[in-house]
């Protein structure tokens, strides 16, 4: 009797019918056959000067950058990021392979003084195959911002993407032509396969689907770093520039309808709760919603129809807990003449009780809360009082205030008078709490992450 193929297939949220991508799953043999050539491959890829990895990534940033209305076309389609981010992404993703083209050249170890005569140093070395497990809604970049710095300090890499970005994962394959990168296609059991073979992981995704990962990595002593969400909250002070932080936090809560683990999910007003609450609802309302190929458009689909009803189904339990529903809270056709699509209005809400879902775990989509402190202690105690710690935002023209509360928020980023969303490719990534574990990903952090260090004794001889 033949077996069933199981096929991994990607519809473009704009338009459902639209199948993107399809592909067999790799299956438990489809990883381990990656794992093995990665491994046959990475002797000699780590075996190179540094010079021929540099330039290997340096020919993989061009081969991006001659592709980038392609791609960038590619992650409208299938992920329905609006096609200015998306062309932000690409340029964001060219950036990574140039700076991890440099950073081979980084030292890799240390010279140090002898406790006798000859010599002692410490040098870097890769750990082997990495195995990336990484999610659909940065399809280039963060597959990039971590294959990049494992490849450039000489490790191979198995990526297992999201099922829902299968298509731009390929296509990064074929662009990087590197036998030292494999993509398997697949859902949890490949990646559960991936995580028991490679030599280091790399997760980002879900706190639900980062605790398996995690537990599984460091039950067989491997290095592993999960970033895993976060329930971003953004503190707006009495003295803050109104105008301009509303702007900020109505962006980063509904941009990308608010399908980014930095996306602000909570507004805290101290003291001036009326003031932000009339300058946030007037902030989103100016943010375009439609059809993302539309460079206008700042507010494009859900991913599925799932993550579409969660949304909804979020403004309903709000409003059932006697919560007011301040702005949206509907799904609504698409922009095609189908009305196809998985889109939500974007969504504000107030006056929850303490402990509502909605102020506690994170909803991926376009919805925040505000919530009223009476006092800046009030507001990062709110902010601090959930199981995450990713990001936060601070709004005052206090410096001295803004120094203070940054250094008491639990969260990997602060931000002062900038939005929670947005990531600097070249400075450590990761969150506090339940949003991360293990090592910082990105920029000097990466090289520590990738590599293990050993001390070399050399004496003299005889």
């Amino acid at each position: 009797m033949n077996s069933v193929i199981k096929l991994i297939e990607s519809r473009s949220p704009h338009a459902p019918s639209d199948v993107v991508a399809s592909f067999p799953a790799a299956g438990e043999a489809g990883v381990h056959a990656a794992v093995r050539l990665a491994q046959a491959v990475q002797h000699d890829w780590a075996g190179r000067n540094a010079a021929a990895r540099a330039a290997a990534l340096a020919a993989a940033a061009d081969a991006v950058e001659g592709a980038a209305d392609e791609l960038a076309a590619l992650v409208v389609r299938e992920v329905g990021k609006p096609v200015t981010e998306a062309r932000a992404e690409v340029a964001r993703s060219v950036s990574i392979l140039r700076y991890h083209a440099q950073q081979v050249f980084d030292p890799a170890g240390a010279v140090h003084e002898p406790s006798g005569s000859g010599l002692l140093f410490t040098r870097r070395r890769p750990l082997g195959v990495a195995g990336l497990i990484t999610p659909w809604n940065f399809p280039l970049a963060i597959p990039l911002w971590k294959a990049a710095p494992a490849l450039a300090f000489g490790n191979t890499v198995v990526l297992k993407p999201a099922p829902q970005a299968l298509a731009c994962a390929l296509r990064l394959a074929e662009l990087l032509n590197l036998n030292e990168f494999q993509v398997v296609p697949g859902d949890a059991e490949e990646g559960a396969v991936l995580v028991e073979t490679a030599d280091v992981v790399s997760f980002s995704g879900s706190a639900r689907a980062g605790a398996p990962v995690r537990s599984a990595a460091a039950r067989r002593g491997v290095p592993v770093q999960a970033e895993m969400g976060g329930q971003n909250a953004a503190l707006v002070l009495p003295d803050a520039n109104l105008e301009a932080a509303a702007a900020q936090i109505a962006a980063a809560a509904m941009g990308f309808a608010g399908q980014k683990c930095t996306a602000t999910k909570r507004v805290i007003a101290v003291g001036n709760g009326d003031e932000v609450r009339e300058a946030v609802l007037a902030a989103v309302g100016k943010l375009a919603c439609g059809d993302p190929s539309d460079p206008g458009t700042v507010v494009g689909p859900l991913i599925d129809e799932a993550a579409r009803d969660r949304v909804v189904a979020a403004a309903g339990s709000a409003a059932r807990a006697g919560g007011r529903i301040l702005a949206g809270g509907r799904a609504v056709r698409g922009p095609g003449a189908d009305g196809g699509g998985w889109y939500v209005e974007p969504t504000v809400v107030d006056g929850l009780p303490a402990g509502h879902p909605l102020l506690c775990e994170e909803v991926f989509g376009p919805i925040c809360a505000i919530q009223d402190a009476g006092s800046v202690d009030e507001a990062v105690a709110l902010a601090n009082g959930v199981r995450y710690g990713l990001a936060s935002a601070v709004y005052t023209t206090d410096l001295d205030r803004a120094l203070d509360v940054s250094d008491r928020l639990e969260t990997g980023l602060v931000k002062v008078n900038a939005p929670t969303s947005g990531v600097d490719f070249h400075l450590p990534f990761g969150g506090e709490k339940d949003s991360g574990y293990g090592a910082k990903e990105q920029g000097k952090a990466a090289q520590e992450f990738y590599t293990s260090l050993r001390t070399v004794t050399i004496a003299p001889a005889g």
